[in-house]
């Protein structure tokens, strides 16, 4: 069992019309490790209906132990229906709300001959950890989707890495997977990260691999969420679906 701590807001900024950072402090983070940007933590939540407690896990963006200050930044993406993004939009200074985590954080392959990095707002804070740790020669490509053209934040990347952004659309809902078909590939073996709405990354997932030939060892692809579904529901939903591809 992960420990729980006890944190409170202490500042609020708006990052883009739907992005907003919150910062935590708390002395229970006197024991928290070093070095977890790009990890994630479990925001805790009860449901006064059923007095059930759900968990809802957000990326770590920046932790200052000298501080022990934690950010978190909180998309957008589909409105205030979930029980995280409701507590975001409204929050305010002194609230208080309970974590466990770390999690385990994702490694990626360093060694690569290149990086591609595709998400939606809820993987932008993660793939925003990953630029400003990869190798400063890194080369590769960034593949963004967000709300409104104004959602577009300042992203600190190595010179060669060109980041795309696409905004979402009603007309055109594939404009996600279409960029990413149309990049140019460079030469060598890129290592892939991909996170996005379920089916998004499903019809993704299939591109890589079929079209590709990324193998599973180079490539993190998973969904944040599921048009439609709760937490709990797409959590089901994307157990069932990697369980069948880990037996592919």
């Amino acid at each position: 069992m992960k420990k729980i701590r006890n944190i409170k807001v202490t500042n609020i900024s708006q990052l883009s019309p739907n992005m907003k950072r919150i910062t935590f402090h708390s002395t229970d983070f006197i024991d928290f490790p070093e070095n977890e940007d790009g990890g994630y933590v479990k925001l805790l939540f009860k449901q006064e209906s059923s007095g059930n407690t759900f968990f809802r896990p957000y990326t770590i963006r920046s932790f200052r132990k000298n501080k022990l200050e934690l950010d978190i930044d909180f998309s957008n993406h589909i409105g205030n229906q979930g029980y995280a993004t409701k507590w975001a939009s409204h929050a305010k200074i002194g609230d208080e709300i309970l974590i466990s985590g770390p999690g385990l954080k994702k490694s990626i392959n360093d060694n690569s001959d290149w990086f591609f990095f595709v998400g939606d707002m809820t993987a932008l804070p993660a793939i925003a950890c990953y630029l400003e740790r990869i190798p400063k020669s890194a080369k590769g490509f960034v593949v963004l989707e967000i709300i409104s053209k104004d959602d577009r934040i300042k992203l600190v990347k190595p010179k060669n890495i060109k980041i795309k952004w696409v905004v979402k659309s009603k007309k055109n809902p594939s404009v996600l997977e279409n960029t990413v078909k149309k990049i140019n590939w460079l030469n060598g073996k890129p290592y892939v990260w991909v996170a996005c709405e379920f089916n998004k990354m499903k019809s993704l997932r299939n591109f890589f691999q079929k079209n590709k030939k990324i193998s599973k060892n180079e490539m993190y692809i998973s969904s944040y969420w599921k048009l439609g579904l709760d937490q709990e529901e797409h959590k089901l939903v994307k157990k069932e679906d990697s369980v069948k591809w880990d037996n592919n």
